[in-house]
Formats: C-alpha cells, structure tokens, sequence
C-alpha cells in the first residue's frame, strides 16, 4: 500500500493545491457545495491559503493537506470553527477521486480528532454530510460521529449534523 502524510497547510502548497483543486473540481461539486469560479486561480488560491493561515494564528481554523509518496496533494482536512469557550470545531476534508477507497478520509478525520484533542483541547467535533454522499457518511460513522437527530423546525438544505464527543 501507498504511504500517505497529514501535515498543516502552507503557502508554498498555492500551486499544488490549485492543481488538486482544479482536477478534482466537477468531484468535488457533486458532493459539497461549489467554490466560487474566482478561487480557482493561482492568486485565488494563494488569499485561500493566506485567509486560512491567517484564521490559523488567531486559533479559528487549522488547516492540512494529504500527500501521497511523491509528495502530490491528493486530499485536504481542516478543523474550522474552533470555539475554544464550548471546546467544539467542525471537520471538513475532501480526498482526490483518484485517491478514494484507500483509507485516506478515514486517515484524515482520525487526524483531526487526534489534533482537536491534544493540540486544541476540544471536547466535541460536528461534520456535516449530504444525505446522498454516503462515502462521507460512512467515514464519519467509523470514526464514531453519530446522526444528531434534526427539530422539526432545522432546515438543513440536504445536509444531515453528525457529532462526536472527545472527552
């Protein structure tokens, strides 16, 4: 099997990020809402990259990227929403289509959490899924997030909350 790595995001990744993101742009807008048409540029890509880093020092995002052995960008990860007063944060990840069924989301979300615990001392983690991307809802489910039932008055367009208590 391949090796792959999780290491924090910088900003020398502008060029193979955009690549990643570029190619895998119409897999990507299948399963998660689309970027804006302007993100898909070396500059947009490098005030993505900037506006993460910058989220990253005032202790609201950390960002990752996965790469395989010959160090290519096949896979991102990042908690978001840190609040450290609730001890809580958001995961997001997305796996290069070239690079699915290989364990690499699973890798990346266990990653987070390990993060999420030991670097940042959260207590709680919250993905959201589409109902119809069952891949991502299968990851979450292996890494014990469970469905948080919906109010009857949540309108979630689609999208179903799954939490997983670190305490």
């Amino acid at each position: 099997m391949e090796s792959f790595s999780v290491r924090e995001l910088k900003m020398t990744d502008a060029q193979a990020l955009l690549a990643f993101e570029i190619h895998n742009r119409e897999w990507f807008e299948s399963h998660i809402d689309a970027r804006d048409p302007a993100f898909y540029s070396l500059q947009g890509v490098a005030d993505h990259i900037e506006s993460y880093l910058s989220d990253f020092s005032i202790g609201a995002w950390h960002p990752f990227v996965i790469e395989d052995c010959s160090q290519r960008i096949v896979g991102r990860a990042n908690l978001k929403s840190i609040d450290s007063s609730t001890g809580s944060a958001q995961v997001g990840y997305r796996i290069d289509q070239r690079a699915c069924g290989q364990g690499l989301a699973t890798l990346a979300l266990r990653h987070l959490i390990q993060e999420a615990r030991m670097r940042w001392g959260l207590v709680q983690l919250v993905a959201y899924a589409f109902r119809e991307n069952a891949g991502s809802r299968k990851v979450l489910d292996r890494c014990g997030f469970k469905l948080e039932q919906p109010s009857c008055n949540d309108n979630t367009g689609g999208e179903d909350r799954f939490v997983l208590s670190i305490r």
